[in-house]
Order: C-alpha cells, then structure tokens, then sequence
C-alpha cells in the first residue's frame, strides 16, 4: 500500500492593532506550528490564542487546555518568521502595468509642457 501525503492545513490572521500577521499550520499528526511576522505577542496572549483556535476548530480540541509553551514542547511552535510571506504573480503584473502606464503619461506630460514652454519662448 502507497502512504498518501497529507497536505497541512493552512489558516492566516492578521492582528492590525499589533500589526502582525500569523501563518497557522496543522498536519496530520496533530502537530502545530504557528508563524509570526513580529514577536509581538506575550507568552499569556500566544496562550489563549492557541486556546481560542482550538474551540473555534481550527486545530485539534485536546489544545484547549494548553498551559503555555515550553522548549522541549514538539507538538506547538511558536516561530517568528517571514520566510512564508510572498506576494502573488498577479499583484505584481497589475503593479507593474499600473507603473507603466503612469511613468508613460508622466513621461508623455512633461514632454507637452517642455513644448508648451518652447512654443511661449518663440514667440
């Protein structure tokens, strides 16, 4: 029998007020690793975050009474890290077509006025 690969469930927030995104990453064999962009959150905040996930479903049930992170815990992480960040190709082909059209009528104004300026010094 072939084992199946089984993809980690994957859940992004976002704390505007702390201005810090986190990746929340749960595989199959119950172990979770959440990801933050700014080590923003107090050791007592990451605890009830991981217990308000667990109530809310998107992590096993059995962490809602987690107790608090530890370096020998391998079944919770808590890692600051912006590795998992990227921006879509689509962003950036609309971003630069944006661009371009803008620095070609910057372009394409400038060189009315340089004209405009000619034009009113010979006459």
């Amino acid at each position: 029998m072939r084992a199946q690969k089984v993809r980690r469930k994957q859940f992004e927030f976002y704390f505007p007020n702390l201005d810090t995104l986190l990746l929340v990453e749960h595989g199959s064999d119950d172990q979770v690793i959440i990801r933050a962009t700014r080590d923003t959150f107090s050791q007592r905040r990451k605890t009830l975050f991981v217990k308000q996930l667990a109530s809310e479903g998107f992590i096993p049930d059995s962490y809602q009474w987690f107790c608090g992170f530890s370096e020998t815990d391998e079944q919770i992480k808590w890692i600051v890290d912006c590795s998992w960040l990227e921006i879509s190709p689509r962003l950036i082909r609309r971003t630069n077509r944006f661009m371009y059209r803008l620095l070609f009528c910057a372009y394409a104004l400038w060189i009315m006025e340089i004209g405009t300026v000619f034009l009113q010094a010979a006459q």
